[in-house]
């Protein structure tokens, strides 16, 4: 079954139309591309799923949560299950890598110490970061803060990660990287939707191609 299930969905971004006759669904563990050219919606289709953008023409649902008619009491539940990737990184410059990891656990409700600290210490190691806990980020390297914001994206071990535009702001090997690691979490079983403009990527690492063009999505 589907996890993400859109039908003739209208987008909107201040009384303008961004994207029209929306239609496309997901299923878990699939990794998708979602192609086109800056300003094109893509950011605007992804904000959507987490209801950052409101749906209000058409028929939209992520899980078990009917889009258009959302409570805003519901809306932390649905974003505890998805994972975001920012192209900035968004990371909090005043606080090392662990405690930027820690602030978001505490956010979402972990309140053992020792829980986080386990959970912290498993995502850093799985993006290869295990060693730079301690750092601040300014310290780190564009790819080394991508990865420990990729490893913030995993820690409430999300069914879904929207990644908009995760290389944009690398150089072309530290990009790649990065794509290789969000293919080994679609391949470990979440869903990921990358938003990107970069065609290369597509020929290096495989997955569906979602294109947006004139306001359109276009299935590839």
């Amino acid at each position: 079954m589907a996890i993400i299930e859109y039908s003739k969905v209208e987008i909107l971004r201040k009384e303008h139309v961004v994207l029209k006759d929306v239609n496309f669904s997901v299923e878990p563990g699939e990794f998708v591309y979602m192609i086109g050219k800056v300003g094109s919606g893509k950011s605007s289709l992804l904000k959507s799923i987490y209801a950052e953008v409101p749906i209000l023409t058409g028929q939209a649902r992520v899980f078990d949560y009917d889009l258009p008619s959302i409570r805003r009491k519901q809306i932390p539940m649905l974003r505890r299950r998805i994972g975001i990737v920012f192209q900035d990184f968004q990371l909090l410059s005043d606080r090392t890598v662990y405690a930027n990891l820690d602030f978001v656990l505490q956010a979402t409700g972990w309140n053992d110490r020792a829980e986080r600290e386990d959970r912290i210490n498993h995502v850093l190691t799985r993006v290869g970061m295990a060693n730079k806990s301690y750092k601040m980020p300014h310290e780190l390297s564009g790819g080394e803060q991508q990865r420990v914001v990729i490893a913030r994206s995993l820690l409430n071990q999300p069914e879904v990660i929207l990644a908009d535009e995760p290389t944009g702001n690398l150089d072309p090997d530290t990009g790649n990287q990065i794509v290789a690691h969000l293919h080994e979490i679609a391949a470990a079983g979440t869903t990921v939707i990358m938003a990107t403009h970069n065609h290369q990527l597509l020929e290096q690492f495989a997955g569906r191609v979602i294109k947006i063009e004139n306001k359109k999505l276009i299935q590839e």
